[in-house]
């Protein structure tokens, strides 16, 4: 039987009632029918309802997000203490313990909806977890949220905060980086990782994100596992990632490109980590501006195989023409710059360029560039960031291998 709670009950239309029937967790302002009571703080736990009345789950409500509630939870007996944030972490670490086996070390511990956390990402380097904050709810909840990662995790030496994002702006969130509050820490914010048998080292206060793209660790094994013998490009390379997987799958030459020399200062230094600094070539430069340099190289200085990793191209429906065009025009180029037989592993970071579209943008960038695509496969992020069939907007990370024939 329902508990009793104290609870705000927010009704919300059809529309509103059936995303959250099939198992969407987020509520949006033009779908409520009634709001909350007058003081109300931001970030409490309401109980949504339908316009009958009827329970449809417990969520974090925002007062300024476009999305006013993030729902945790259809029980209606739930109690939402430390025994259910605790409840959600040992769930959450465990299938990751399960999935990523000896990747465990290096990985994502909790990807936000997917997991049930609306809008917190933490990442595990070793014994160091650096998280993202970017729902108001959320944040009042982390401190049990870490104390239970810290249970869970003994061997755990601080955690660190990412929580730069303008989304926290939009959430009424003040922006700021620096150690955890009431987290014991021993004040290294980088740190020496392996993936794939490759070091690299994470800066994680200054670097990216959280430091590393973690998503995309399987991808670079299976570009190594394609490098044998070939001349490599690896474009937006980073901090090389993706350069090194293929030396270390026995290409016999990398060249990097990247625009940010910070970034390539870092990537030089991992190549030492890894005794590679005299097998890589690393460029500073604009890959608009470079790829169409070298399409006409003669035969035996070819690329056999091209890395495209871009930035995301768009996060709004709203640009979705324009990335497209983006991601056409430069994989037109990747094309052109190949020989037939060369091999082409290109990808979007963007939820927003569904598998389908990015199908079809590679088609039409092929059909200009006069060739036909053999796809070798069609992969996404690596099982750390679990997709919810259910949210589609757990499922971003597109990487496809083809060959041009």
């Amino acid at each position: 039987m329902k508990q009793e709670r104290a609870f705000p009950h927010l009704a919300v239309n059809k529309k509103g009632e059936l995303s959250l029937r099939r198992g969407h967790p987020w509520v949006y302002g033009e779908e409520l029918l009634s709001g909350v009571p007058e003081g109300f703080p931001n970030g409490g736990l309401v109980d949504v309802v339908t316009e009958g009345g009827k329970y449809l789950g417990t969520g974090f409500y925002s007062e300024k997000s476009k999305i006013s509630v993030r729902v945790l939870s259809d029980n209606a007996n739930e109690c939402f203490d430390e025994n259910f944030w605790a409840r959600r972490v040992k769930y959450a670490v465990n299938y990751r313990r399960r999935v990523m086996g000896n990747d465990f070390d290096n990985c994502r511990l909790i990807f936000g909806e997917a997991d049930g956390f609306p809008g917190l990402t933490v990442d595990k380097y070793g014994p160091y977890l650096v998280s993202e904050v970017l729902s108001y709810g959320m944040d009042l909840a982390k401190g049990a949220v870490y104390n239970a990662l810290c249970e869970e995790l003994p061997e755990t030496r601080g955690i660190y905060e990412r929580c730069e994002s303008g989304i926290r702006v939009l959430e009424g969130l003040p922006q700021y980086s620096g150690w955890a509050e009431g987290i014991p820490n021993d004040g290294n914010t980088s740190c020496v990782i392996t993936e794939n048998g490759i070091k690299y080292r994470v800066d994680f206060a200054e670097g990216q994100k959280t430091g590393f793209f973690l998503d995309q660790k399987y991808n670079r094994r299976a570009v190594g596992n394609l490098s044998d013998g070939m001349r490599v490009l690896d474009l937006c390379t980073h901090t090389g990632s993706f350069a090194f997987n293929a030396l270390a799958g026995g290409a016999n030459s990398v060249t990097a490109v990247d625009v940010s020399e910070a970034a390539l200062d870092i990537a030089r230094e991992n190549a030492s980590l890894n005794g590679m600094e005299d097998k890589v070539r690393f460029v500073c430069a604009d890959i608009f501006d470079f790829l169409p340099g070298i399409e006409k190289l003669p035969p035996d200085e070819k690329f056999d195989l091209i890395v495209l990793d871009p930035p995301a191209f768009t996060k709004s429906s709203k640009t979705l023409g324009n990335a497209k065009n983006g991601y056409r025009q430069v994989n037109y180029r990747a094309m052109k710059a190949l020989p037939r037989g060369g091999y082409l592993a290109t990808c979007s970071c963007s939820h927003f360029m569904k598998t389908e579209l990015f199908l079809e943008m590679l088609l039409t960038a092929a059909n200009d560039a006069d060739v036909s695509l053999k796809i070798v496969e069609i992969r996404h992020q690596a099982p750390d960031h679990p997709v919810l069939l259910n949210v589609p907007e757990t499922d971003y990370l597109k990487f496809v291998i083809c060959q041009v024939v």
